[in-house]
């Protein structure tokens, strides 16, 4: 038997999938966050390995048995990154192929293994990618949470607990926000939230999100005018890459994806309505194929062609 993974780790999570030599999915799993340079390598490698091992104990196969694998990693645009990710891939799967390429790489491939396609992606962070007929790509954000990642959970969450500070100090308006968000990150009083962003504003700020979210839901002005200044971040990186593509009047998958996307209808619906104002022509929806299983047939792909060759 043949079995192949694919990996899909950004700053939040890890997918892990795994296929037969059909293109079967056989198991799931999800692990910590693995964007190595948001949360450093040995937490990375411990999120792959992890995910990795759970498919591989539901299936009562040994890495030994993996002939293929193609991971995506935020921060893996970086060839030094894509690197040392490959290295612990291939110590921990002597008999796999493996490729290792960006989270946005496997998203488009999800969106659409060919042909014109664009993929808005919110998350941790964010980043829109595409690709024309000719193959053209380009790229938009993907940045890091210092220099960009507008409209990202991160993104949302930092003025969200921004917003909460500046009503407490008399500078803002009101939001439902100051009664739930030191309940929701468990802590009695602020200086412990302060403590806590400066060790890892990763595990912070993006679980403010889903609080704007149903705030916003909910009609908070706070939350609503936060959010709309998130849509038009993410449809800025949209439009950016759909012009230097040429895409504008053309007809292709134009893919929200990230768990930024899919969990508040204002927000959804505010995105979608300005893209369809841009590409008037183009499929607007979520990912149909997730980004991890998309890696996996990837590499069965490649094994297949290796195989030919042979």
């Amino acid at each position: 038997m043949s079995y192949f993974l694919g990996f899909d780790g950004g700053g939040t999570k890890t997918d892990c999938v795994l296929l037969d030599a059909e293109g079967r999915v056989l198991r799931k799993a999800q692990g910590g966050p693995s964007n190595p340079l948001r949360s450093g390598y040995p937490k990375a490698w411990f999120a792959v390995s992890g995910a990795a091992d759970a498919v591989l104990a539901r299936q009562s196969i040994r890495a030994i048995d993996i002939n293929g694998i193609c991971a995506g990693f935020g921060g893996a645009g970086r060839p030094s990154v894509a690197k040392r990710m490959s290295t612990f891939l291939e110590r921990s799967f002597p008999k796999a192929e493996v490729k290792v390429t960006t989270d946005i790489e496997i998203a488009l491939a999800a969106a659409a293994p060919t042909g014109p396609a664009v993929v808005l992606m919110a998350g941790t962070g964010s980043v829109a990618y595409g690709r024309n007929a000719e193959g053209k790509t380009v790229r938009a954000g993907g940045w890091g949470p210092w220099l960009g990642d507008e409209g990202s959970a991160f993104d949302i969450g930092r003025r969200a607990l921004t917003a909460v500070r500046r009503f407490d100090d008399g500078l803002g308006p009101a939001t439902i926000l100051s009664t739930r968000v030191l309940k929701a990150l468990d802590y009695r009083e602020w200086s412990g939230v302060i403590e806590h962003i400066a060790k890892d504003p990763d595990e912070v700020f993006p679980r403010v999100y889903p609080l704007v979210a149903r705030a916003a839901q909910e009609g908070d002005e706070v939350s609503r005018t936060i959010l709309t200044g998130a849509a038009a971040a993410l449809v800025e990186l949209a439009e950016n890459v759909i012009t230097k593509l040429g895409l504008a009047g053309e007809a292709f998958p134009l893919i929200r994806s990230g768990g930024v996307f899919g969990h508040c209808e204002f927000l959804d619906s505010l995105v979608d309505a300005r893209l369809g104002e841009i590409a008037s022509r183009a499929k607007i929806g979520p990912l149909q194929t997730s980004p991890a299983e998309a890696a996996a047939q990837l590499a069965r792909s490649a094994a297949r062609r290796a195989a030919d060759v042979h």
